[in-house]
């Protein structure tokens, strides 16, 4: 109280003062390039950022603290597993690769072909049938545009349906879950085949399916290109409800993957190109190297063997057969035999061409004597025979005289 009374008149005259700022800084104002703007808030704001940058530079270091300290405990384990997946996920991309390339072998192998879209044309959708009967759709592409009938429309979720009518400027397009509709599906993963089919309450069921077999729900529909419209392997959508139906089939229901209520834009398939699947030249082996080793060959047949089918020759180390006839086979000589035969005796007879034309017309005369000059014949043909001629006496007739025999000659040539 001594301190108010002792300094009441200073304070009244700082408040005083302090009033007359507040009130011009009320009622000045401050233009700028956007809207004039009071003198008070201009001093509020400025006296109020520098609290809130504080407080903001407090919760910021405080939220780096604890995601760079605290949040980081659990990171090594989270880090260890995500290690573990990437390299689970390698092998099974290693495995797969491997699973392709035989594929595409053993595809090359049986001449599989496979189709691919290879040209689509963008459409849009400008109106629908107007009837719960029949669903369809139209579209601004026409046969002015090349649009045919029975071609396949579908969206990037996956199919729609088939142009159904073609006019100048618009096609009509048959939804798939229109009950005139059809459509061949294939499971993907128990690669059971049926036929989607639409109902008139507009559901998407696939039939002839036998109810022997197990279909989990939520396996995804593929189409299985046996109704010559869509290419293989397009997405149709997802089982959602497996009950027991008529007779041996099941009632498989199916969620379409494209919103046939919202279609907007749809791609036209104008071609579709089958190519023949082309065997991985940088594998380590291909599918038909694999089957050409597995197939039995015919041995290639020995020279020797060859050599002995000709007609008239005479395997070395043979002797020629004694009898005339064609049935009598070669006999083997052994080396022994060879050395010690006097095979360079039987090499001069058959040099000497005089000596053996002599010893044949000695004995070409008598009847006793053929078989020793086939013998001589013979051996002078071959080079390996032991066969040395020798003189062979003849009976003395009365009209034949006795003629001297020649006398063969070892005369070294």
């Amino acid at each position: 109280m001594d301190v108010l009374g002792r300094y009441r008149n200073l304070i009244v005259l700082v408040g005083v003062l302090f009033a007359q700022v507040l009130g011009l800084a009320v009622q000045v104002k401050r233009t700028t390039d956007s809207e004039p703007t009071r003198l008070i808030r201009v001093w509020a704001v400025d006296v109020v950022t520098p609290l809130e940058k504080a407080l903001h530079w407090v919760q910021t270091s405080t939220g780096n603290v604890w995601h760079n300290y605290f949040y980081l405990r659990g990171v090594r384990a989270e880090n260890r597993d995500l290690k573990q997946q990437i390299e689970r996920m390698s092998l099974e991309q290693v495995r797969m690769s491997q699973d392709a390339d035989q594929a595409r072998r053993l595809q090359a192998l049986l001449a599989f072909k496979e189709q691919f879209i290879s040209r689509t044309m963008a459409a849009q959708v400008i109106g629908s049938s107007g009837s719960e009967l029949s669903r369809a759709v139209y579209i601004d592409k026409g046969e002015s545009d090349g649009i045919k009938p029975d071609m396949a429309v579908i969206t990037a979720d996956g199919i729609v349906g088939k142009v159904l009518r073609v006019y100048r400027s618009t096609s009509q397009v048959l939804l798939i879950d229109d009950q005139t509709s059809g459509v061949g599906a294939i499971l993907d993963k128990t690669r059971l085949q049926g036929i989607l089919r639409g109902t008139p309450a507009g559901e998407v069921v696939l039939e002839k399916v036998m109810s022997d077999e197990a279909v989990p729900a939520g396996e995804m529909v593929l189409t299985s290109g046996g109704d010559g419209i869509f290419p293989k392997g397009l997405l149709v959508g997802r089982v959602t409800k497996v009950a027991p139906g008529s007779e041996l089939f099941l009632n498989i229901r199916v969620r379409p993957a494209a919103d046939l209520s919202k279609l907007e834009e749809v791609l036209v398939v104008t071609k579709i190109d089958e190519r023949q699947v082309q065997p991985d030249q940088t594998g380590a082996a291909r599918a038909v190297d694999i089957l050409a080793e597995r197939l039995p060959t015919v041995p290639s047949k020995p020279e020797n063997a060859a050599k002995a089918d000709t007609p008239g020759a005479v395997a070395p180390g043979t002797v020629a057969p004694k009898g005339a006839g064609s049935d009598a086979k070669p006999k083997a000589v052994s080396p022994e035999a060879f050395a010690g035969s006097g095979a360079p005796a039987a090499r001069k007879t058959a040099s000497s061409p005089s000596s053996s034309s002599g010893a044949a017309s000695g004995t070409s005369s008598e009847t006793s004597t053929g078989t020793s000059s086939g013998n001589a014949a013979a051996a002078t043909e071959t080079p390996a025979t032991k066969v040395s001629p020798k003189p062979v006496k003849a009976k003395a007739t009365a009209t034949d005289a006795p003629q001297p025999q020649p006398a063969v000659e070892d005369s070294p040539h």
